[in-house]
């Protein structure tokens, strides 16, 4: 669907469904029928629909116009490498063992550099305004990546809003000089403390050593937390009890969470419960949960038994303020995506259940826009109102069904009210990274 957009950027967009969640009533599960005027580069004005006066009108019919999108989890990294290192089993162990490998043989400069900017071209191009990325910390690699991510950072400037989280396994958070080594860069980089942890016998003391690692320095945190089927992993919980009994104050995001889902009743409860109180936000990636999980077994391929995915509309319902997102492209942890946050939605529907009741599904168009922007602070609010840019993307769908049922591949994506190209890079352009003529 391409619009024509006026030279001067000065124009309504007539009769557009926009969410009410994003209207400034989070609650709501309406689609509000707006006429949004734009100019110099703003929102001008949201009045109701056959109401702003322009001549320069572009009659949208009711379709859906939402904020551009906020990605809260990646890997920027890792993405693109699946050509040179596939998971040879689809598990996350293969995963895992896969990526340090590659990492270990290629991960230079220059190929985590044009990976990343690839990486960043699809998601521009999809619609995507903010992305948060985890980076691998295992030392030498910390000091190569925040580099290039740095360097990434300021060239992407007023594009995509970049944040990123340095990502250390338990060994590392339990070594003291390590742990110190990764935050000192971290900080440096005006990054984020990240890690992961699921199924260990010290998790305790894991979350406690880097929650004060991160209230000494002054960091945010954002870890992966219990990346498994396995009920008896405790790093939500002990990530939880160790930001209430430290009385850590920064912003603290727990990514997958995955056995939450598998627990008893009364421990998945208690687990909520302290996730609430400690105020932990948490995202799910929905799209690589379901690639992963559940394919360990002894006998072969079988059909999986559970998605793989958190308890999200219970951490919700709970007061936890949750998100989806993309997560892996591409790589040995997710063979396919492209950094499409409307991807993210539209499946995350499928997985996770929260289109119905359909009356109030829209309020989820949040959780790949505002409320991912307000968990981690991102600048770009991911709202429409009155004074921010018109930062947009337009679909050509009127309902929940019609926006769901198609990839909406034939988007219209506006930054500061104009129509970007919206070409994806060809993946070619990697080719020679993969060893590939």
């Amino acid at each position: 669907m391409a619009l024509s957009i006026p030279a001067d950027g000065h124009y309504v967009l007539a009769n557009a469904g926009v969410p009410a969640s994003v209207l400034g009533e989070p609650g709501s599960g309406a689609l509000k029928p707006v006429d949004v005027t734009i100019a110099g580069a703003r929102i001008a004005a949201i009045a109701e629909a056959g109401s702003a006066p322009h001549h320069q009108r572009i009659d949208l019919r009711g379709d859906i116009v939402m904020p551009a999108f906020v990605d809260l989890h990646t890997h920027l990294d890792k993405g693109h490498i699946w050509p040179r290192k596939e998971n040879p089993d689809g598990t996350w162990l293969g995963a895992l063992m896969a990526v340090l490998a590659d990492r270990q043989a290629n991960w230079a400069a220059r190929d985590v550099e044009r990976r990343m900017d690839f990486s960043l071209r699809c998601a521009y191009a999809h619609g995507t305004a903010a992305i948060r990325t985890h980076l691998d910390m295992a030392p030498p690699q910390h000091a190569i990546t925040w580099e290039v991510f740095e360097a990434t950072r300021e060239r992407w400037t007023g594009r995509i809003e970049l944040q990123a989280a340095g990502l250390m396994g338990p060994d590392t958070i339990l070594d003291p000089a390590a742990l110190r080594a990764v935050a000192e860069r971290t900080k440096a980089a005006g990054g984020i403390l990240g890690g992961s942890s699921a199924v260990h016998p010290e998790n305790p003391t894991i979350m406690r050593r880097l929650v004060e690692m991160a209230g000494e320095m002054d960091l945010d945190i954002d870890l992966h937390t219990d990346e498994t089927a396995d009920p008896s992993a405790s790093a939500l919980l002990s990530l939880a009890e160790a930001v209430i009994e430290t009385g850590f104050k920064g912003r603290v995001v727990a990514g997958h969470c995955c056995a939450l889902a598998n627990q008893p009743a009364d421990l998945a409860l208690r687990t909520i419960e302290t996730v609430a109180e400690a105020g932990i936000a948490v995202v799910s990636l929905p799209m690589c949960n379901l690639y992963l999980q559940d394919r360990e077994n002894q006998h072969g391929v079988r059909t999986p038994r559970w998605r793989g995915v958190t308890l999200l509309n219970e951490l919700k319902a709970a007061g936890v303020p949750v998100a989806i997102a993309s997560d892996n492209t591409r790589d040995p942890f997710y063979a396919y995506g492209d950094l499409d946050a409307f991807e993210v939605l539209r499946e995350g529907a499928r997985i996770l259940h929260f289109d119905h009741p359909q009356a109030d599904a829209f309020t989820w168009a949040r959780s790949v826009g505002a409320d991912p922007a307000a968990i981690a602070g991102f600048a770009h609010t991911a709202e429409l109102v009155v004074g921010a840019p018109a930062d947009l993307v337009v679909f050509k769908g009127r309902t929940w069904t019609e926006l769901m049922s198609r990839p909406q591949a034939d988007r219209t994506v506006l930054r500061g009210g104009m129509a970007i190209d919206t070409t994806l890079p060809d993946y070619r352009e990697l080719d020679d990274l993969m060893g590939q003529q």
